[in-house]
Formats: C-alpha cells, sequence, structure tokens
C-alpha cells in the first residue's frame, strides 16, 4: 500500500470484532494507523476501542458500501464471512486480505481438504457427508471411530463430534446441521502431539514462526507450549507443510496451521485458518514480532518483523470464563502476583464458564517453569 497521497491515517477495517480484531488493533495503532470494525452487534470488544465502528448485517450492501468507505484495505478476524461478501468489498475496489478467493478455499473444510490434498499435503482421509445413509460409506471409507464435521461454522468444538455407533451417526447429523447443512466425514487420528504454526506472507516475503505444541480440553485450545518438543526434523516438515499450505490457497496475510503428530511420526495437516490464531497468542510476549503486528504488516504489504522467540520458552493459557458476571478479574493483586506473569484480557462485557475470556502468558528457560507458573496464575485468575 502506498502512503504518501493519503489524505488521512491510513485506516484498516477490520470484519469481526471479538479478541482477534481487538488485538489486532492495538497493533494497528502502534504502528501510527487507525482501525475501522465491522460486527454484527455493537460495542464488540473491538469495536470499544475505536472510533470507526459499523454494527449490522453482513447481507446489508448499504452498510458494506459505508464500511468500504471508511477503508484503505480490508482484512478479518475469522472466516465465517461468505466469500462471496468479500467479493462485494473487492468490487468496490477494496483490496481485501485474505482475498475472496483464498477464503473461498478455506471457510468450506471439505473443500479445504481437497485443495490441499491435491496439492500433495498430507491430511487425514476425508469425504463428503450427503445424508443419513451413508455411515457404512464412511465407516469403511475413513474407517471407526471418525468425526463428522461441519464444513462451516465449526470452531472450538462446535460442529464436530466423534462417531462411534451408527446411532451417534444418526443422532450427530440432526445436530450439526442445525448448525451448517453441509456435513464431512474424517478418519479419527491417533495422535501423539497437535502442533500448530503461524505463517505470515506477503508478495515479497513469508515468515514463520516457531512450531508450538497445543494442548486441547473438551476440543478448545487451553495450553500452547512454545516451542514445541520435537526433533528439528520434524520441525523442518512441519514448517515445509505449513507454508506450502498457505502457498495452495495463493493466501497472502497470516495463517493458522494446525497440525497431527502421529504415534508413527507421520505429520498431518488438520485445518488452517486464514487470521491470526489462538495458538499465536503467546508470540506477543515472546516473539520479536507479535503475530497481530505481522497481521498488519502483511495488510498493508509493509517490510515483515522476525519471527523469532525472545525467550527459550513460553507458555500461554487461555482463560475460560468461571462465573456469571463481570469480564473482568474481581482478583486482580492475586493475578499478576509473579512479576513474570502477562495477563490478557479481552474485553468482553460479560463472562460465562468456558467463554474465552483472556489468556495468560509466562516466557523462561524451561518449559517446566513456565508451565507451572502459567497454571499457578491461570488457576488464580477470577474471570
Amino acid at each position: 500500500m502506498k502512503f504518501k497521497n493519503l489524505s488521512h491515517t491510513p485506516r484498516i477495517g477490520i470484519l469481526g470484532g471479538g479478541q482477534l480484531a481487538r488485538m489486532s488493533a492495538y497493533a494497528a495503532y502502534q504502528l501510527g494507523f487507525e482501525v475501522v470494525i465491522w460486527e454484527t452487534t455493537p460495542a464488540s470488544p473491538a469495536a470499544n476501542i475505536t472510533k470507526h465502528d459499523f454494527a449490522g448485517s453482513i447481507l446489508d450492501d448499504t452498510l458494506l458500501r459505508r464500511f468500504a468507505d471508511a477503508c484503505d484495505v480490508i482484512t478479518l478476524e475469522n472466516e465465517f464471512i461468505d466469500a462471496e461478501r468479500l467479493h462485494f468489498l473487492e468490487s468496490l475496489g477494496k483490496k481485501v486480505f485474505p482475498s475472496s478467493k483464498t477464503i473461498g478455499l478455506i471457510q468450506d473444510k471439505f473443500v479445504q481438504k481437497r485443495t490441499l490434498a491435491r496439492k500433495g499435503i498430507p491430511v487425514p482421509k476425508f469425504m463428503e457427508i450427503k445424508g443419513a445413509g451413508d455411515y457404512l460409506r464412511a465407516a469403511k471409507q475413513v474407517g471407526l471411530p471418525f468425526l463428522l464435521k461441519s464444513r462451516k461454522m465449526g470452531y472450538d468444538g462446535y460442529g464436530n463430534a466423534t462417531v462411534f455407533t451408527q446411532k451417534d451417526f444418526s443422532d450427530t447429523i440432526a445436530r450439526l446441521q442445525e448448525r451448517h447443512s453441509a456435513l464431512m466425514g474424517e478418519s479419527f487420528v491417533n495422535f501423539k502431539k497437535e502442533l500448530a504454526i503461524m505463517v505470515v506472507r506477503t508478495k515479497k516475503e513469508t515468515c514463520v514462526y516457531p512450531v508450538v505444541e497445543s494442548i486441547q480440553e473438551n476440543h478448545i485450545c487451553k495450553k500452547v507450549i512454545a516451542p514445541a518438543a520435537i526433533t528439528p526434523a520434524i520441525a523442518a516438515s512441519a514448517t515445509d507443510i505449513a507454508v506450502a499450505a498457505v502457498e495452495a490457497v495463493n493466501g497472502y496475510g497470516i495463517f493458522g496451521i494446525e497440525l497431527f503428530l502421529t504415534q508413527n511420526g507421520e505429520l498431518l495437516l488438520n485445518e488452517m485458518a486464514p487470521r491470526p490464531h489462538n495458538t499465536g497468542h503467546y508470540t506477543i510476549d515472546a516473539c520479536v514480532t507479535s503475530q497481530f503486528e505481522n497481521h498488519i504488516r502483511s495488510v498493508l504489504d509493509l517490510p515483515l518483523g522476525s519471527c523469532g522467540m525472545t525467550h527459550k520458552s513460553a507458555v500461554m493459557i487461555n482463560l475460560l470464563g468461571k462465573r456469571n458476571g463481570a469480564g473482568i478479574p474481581t482478583n486482580y493483586h492475586e493475578a499478576l502476583a509473579d512479576p513474570g506473569t502477562h495477563l490478557h484480557v479481552y474485553g468482553k462485557s460479560s463472562s460465562r464458564p468456558g467463554r474465552k475470556m483472556g489468556h495468560i502468558t509466562v516466557t523462561g528457560k524451561s518449559r517446566d517453569n513456565c508451565m507451572m507458573k502459567a497454571e499457578n496464575a491461570a488457576a488464580i485468575t477470577d474471570l
């Protein structure tokens, strides 16, 4: 993006107003830019820190035109907005990162897997599920047990279920189709570790963050260990797969790539997200340049910052709501008692059990020591 002829401070439009947009906005403000937020409802976490706030339906062409007019470039914090809506913004002369074509290859998980498989990227066995009569075909093609997934609108375990029996299959289809009508089946992977990598790419360069280990609880990312305790050869292979995946969808911007390391040492790409990712939150406190700053840099086609770590180890733990109430800790003094604890609160108006409310990162020389301190701080924090 060229800045010399602009008559105002460059404005970055973000589709979505949650914590990822909020943290990207912080990075944009650090660089001197302004942020424009679109969200379906007002007073979102990101909207609360900008004066440029649009709230309403993504299907409202008039609203989207007003949003586009307020932006110099547009990006997003989630992959749930239909590619057609992004194409509409592009038709107004706005550059969108990632592009509508890239999002069109990612947001439908079946299309995503098919695209990656055609490029030779290792993925679990998968198939399209057309209806309740597909159980036997799925059991034969991808094996038992297998995962039944919503092709769109699935995240943090929502839209996924493990199928062991035909009854599981019948019961789950009805429930998942309430979320999204199109479904897919995928083989159940007996993994040794879940790994993740953040890849940021512009027309001129690609920067890759360290491979991390992601620990899930109830299908939600609970902990991230950076770097992952894996061999250099596995780390290099995982990095190659992640970069190839981004290139396969002609992706520009920042991408989160999740992989399985199987019991026999095989790497399989699980999913990719065209945005900042939960597994990259540790980069705020543990890397030269955070994923959010590089997100902003990539959108504006600026030189990327180093993705290297500034500490030997880091552990990030998500803070899930423990109660119904205000969206801030009731005990800041206890939560911040350890001087090495980095507390991030997402600015959501209310907390509820299981809702992502913030995260804690601890950096240091030892994975075990970082984990102990992070777990202690997370257990103490009342949020």
